[in-house]
């Protein structure tokens, strides 16, 4: 089995993305790495760049790339109620030609609003995953009602299994991945060590070998973001390195 390994924008870091001309910049070089696809992030584009998503998505097909989007925001605002901007949000994706939409979690409380939710989906068409994010939102207890909740209502949102933001929150990736494992279809790779109070994420191969025993734990077949940091004098050299080790692992 091939596995798709997606690049995420932001690997590269805001200020080189910004400096390379945008994220429209990136794709050659994710291309030549061998990558099957990119994460566009909403929030490293500027005003003008957000008004030309169709064209970014057509130069991402020429180059023979998977597009996925991601807007930094809450699927669920503080009163339970379902993000306002979502419809824009399922927009944008769809004038990028994304598999998914990614969003975050935020404040779910109960299954009221997700039935407004499904009628948006069915409306858009588009595909949604939900991730967990470096909040109290993104624990794995409400996670856990969460699933729980897609399940009972046969909703079609699956999640997004960010394996380093469970540190951030103080959770165990490992538990983690036991419970939520079977709605999982796409996976943000990175492993992160202690720093100061908190974490900061690094490259996988720069660390032991937990990361790759986390990854056996989530779907085979769901395919893995590089969300770590892409660093180097020859970018399409790094990133193909890493593409090769996630494809392989």
């Amino acid at each position: 089995m091939s596995r798709k390994i997606m690049v995420v924008t932001a690997a590269y870091g805001a200020d080189q993305v910004r400096q390379a001309g945008g994220q429209r910049a990136m794709l050659p070089v994710i291309a030549g790495a061998g990558a099957d696809g990119v994460e566009i992030r909403r929030e490293l584009f500027s005003n003008d760049e957000l008004m030309a998503l169709p064209a970014l998505g057509e130069s991402i097909e020429l180059l023979g790339l998977l597009a996925c989007y991601s807007a930094p925001a809450p699927l669920l605002m503080p009163d339970g109620t379902l993000n306002p901007d979502l419809p824009r949000y399922l927009s944008e994706a769809s004038a990028l030609n994304a598999l998914w939409l990614k969003v975050s979690l935020g404040h779910f409380s109960d299954k009221q609003p997700l039935e407004a939710l499904r009628a948006l989906l069915d409306e858009s068409g588009m595909t949604l995953v939900v991730e967990n994010d470096q909040t109290d939102c993104g624990q794995l207890a409400p996670m856990q009602r969460f699933k729980a909740a897609c399940r009972v209502m046969a909703l079609p949102v699956t999640l997004t299994f960010d394996m380093g933001n469970w540190l951030w929150v103080g959770d165990s990736p490992e538990e983690a991945a036991r419970q939520l494992a079977p709605a999982v279809s796409y996976i943000h790779v990175k492993a992160a060590v202690p720093h100061k109070a908190q974490f900061r994420p690094v490259a996988p191969d720069q660390t032991d070998s937990r990361w790759r025993d986390l990854l056996n734990q989530l779907p085979a077949d769901a395919p893995r973001g590089i969300e770590f940091p892409l660093e180097g004098t020859d970018l399409t050299a790094v990133t193909r390195h890493y593409v090769n080790l996630l494809r392989e692992e």
